[in-house]
């Protein structure tokens, strides 16, 4: 298969054990957009110490005005690209000032502030997940680490991408494809 016809939009990246870098260890990644220009993506499955999502609303001087305050979300690590950029995955439920990117049909990104403040007037979608940062490859860097072992492809999720059981990701990714984690070896291997 040329790079050209490889078009992972929308499939998830589950890392494989031995990855070499610690930011992706143990990650799940929604490929956003792929082309043979590169590859962008958020990861789904790292929440972030700090700062929460209240704590964004207030840096952000946008105030929460639902009656109902959301809950106390995680905000996640998107990526090691642009870490003050914050991006919104969600259902497609939302439509706002700007175009939402359609990244599956049960998925969409949207990278600006109208999303956020619709997200503390309750008007936002229905599910949703915010990311600091994303992961970004340039051409055929993607396609290199996948032939490299680092990545196994799975088919895309809304549960598994916008759940809050960020802990489970990985294994239920895995699981998704009938794979055991258990039986991954961290050793590359070429046939």
């Amino acid at each position: 298969m040329s790079d050209a016809a490889m078009d992972l939009t929308g499939k998830l990246l589950v890392a494989m054990p031995g990855m070499g870098d610690p930011r992706f260890e143990h990650s799940v990644v929604l490929i956003c957009a792929h082309s043979p220009e590169g590859a962008m993506g958020l990861i789904v499955n790292k929440p972030l110490p700090e700062p929460g999502l209240d704590d964004l609303f207030a840096q952000l001087g946008i105030a929460v005005t639902v009656s109902d305050k959301p809950e106390k979300r995680a905000i996640l690590f998107g990526g090691p690209v642009e870490t003050g950029r914050g991006f919104v995955l969600h259902s497609p439920d939302w439509q706002g000032e700007n175009e939402a990117m359609g990244v599956t049909p049960e998925l969409s990104m949207t990278a600006t502030r109208d999303i956020l403040v619709d997200i503390a007037a309750g008007m936002g979608p229905e599910r949703s997940l915010l990311a600091l940062g994303y992961s970004g490859w340039g051409p055929g860097q993607l396609e290199d680490e996948i032939l490299a072992n680092g990545w196994l492809i799975a088919e895309s999720d809304a549960e598994i991408a916008l759940g809050r059981e960020y802990t489970t990701k990985w294994t239920r990714a895995l699981n998704a494809m009938g794979i055991d984690p258990r039986t991954l070896s961290s050793a590359a291997g070429h046939a």
